[in-house]
């Protein structure tokens, strides 16, 4: 990841939460915790992001994110149903105004014809809404999961904007 250009983004990103007084919360499935990490690379990130839940089970995703076990079950937990439900969840969990949910495969193992490696969905939401967006990275593990925080990011600036 090009490290100046992430704080660069999470800086903006954090100034323009602050002065909105608004929270952030993460709910992270493949990316195991890797955006809220780099939200606190930013020092005085805990003026606007209050915490997330890295939902990596289906079991996490069910209890601490209110995921329905139906949902999982017809959609599976990459998936557009999946992550909205995460963003939405981790708003009530953690308590926040904006969060965004991530969850995909980031290999190399565990894709599959319908959802190869890369298949990443990512939910932004906020009280009285919701928008994913499906992602199609490439790369190995450590560059998927860099393309999705980057994504993650990019998301929240706009929404926040």
């Amino acid at each position: 990841m090009d490290t100046y250009l992430i704080a660069r983004a999470v800086s903006e990103l954090g100034e323009s939460l602050r002065v909105e007084k608004n929270m952030l919360a993460t709910a992270e499935s493949c990316t195991g915790g890797l955006i809220a990490s780099t939200l606190t690379d930013v020092s005085g990130s805990s003026q606007w992001f209050a915490g997330s839940v890295v939902a990596y089970s289906n079991e996490v995703k069910k209890t601490l994110l209110g995921v329905k076990q139906a949902v999982l079950d017809e959609h599976g937990a990459v998936s557009e149903a999946v992550v909205l439900a995460m963003a939405e969840g981790v708003l009530k969990t953690v308590g926040a105004d904006v969060s965004v949910a991530v969850s995909g495969v980031a290999g190399p193992t565990g894709g599959s014809p319908e959802k190869p490696v890369g298949t990443v969905w990512i939910a932004w939401a906020w009280p009285g809404g919701a928008r994913a967006k499906l992602c199609n990275f490439s790369g190995d593990r450590a560059h998927i999961k860099e393309q999705t925080v980057m994504a993650a990011i990019n998301g929240l600036l706009r929404a926040t904007r």
